[in-house]
């Protein structure tokens, strides 16, 4: 059960260790312990729909709720059935530096990856 007394539902998406440890770390320098990681997908992008993923202190009606060793990851109902078995990832290379989302469900992906259908 969460701090905000609603009991949530849980959701099928990972998060890695390293993706885990950049988000402690982002929370950290901020000085917030009172946001969770929100991964959603919305209508757009040149393949139909594009990923959110952001920090977020709600917990609403119908989200999907996990906690990784401290990091709270939530899905929105709407959100869950692209996103179930979809792995959370963070890449620290020349190339690019940022979170990756690895979505089994994705049949079509743009080039710049962020878009899928």
């Amino acid at each position: 059960m969460s701090d905000t007394g609603i009991e949530a539902p849980s959701h099928e998406v990972l998060i890695t260790e390293v993706a885990a440890a950049k988000v402690k770390s982002l929370l950290a320098q901020e000085g917030r312990d009172d946001l969770r990681l929100r991964i959603a997908v919305q209508p757009g992008g040149c393949s139909g729909l594009i990923y959110q993923l952001y920090f977020d202190d709600r917990l609403l009606d119908g989200d999907a709720l996990r906690d990784f060793d401290g990091v709270e990851v939530v899905v929105d109902r709407m959100s869950v059935p692209y996103l179930n078995g979809a792995t959370i990832d963070f890449a620290d290379s020349i190339e690019r530096q940022g979170f990756t989302i690895d979505n089994p469900n994705a049949q079509n992906t743009c080039a710049c990856g962020e878009s899928f259908h």
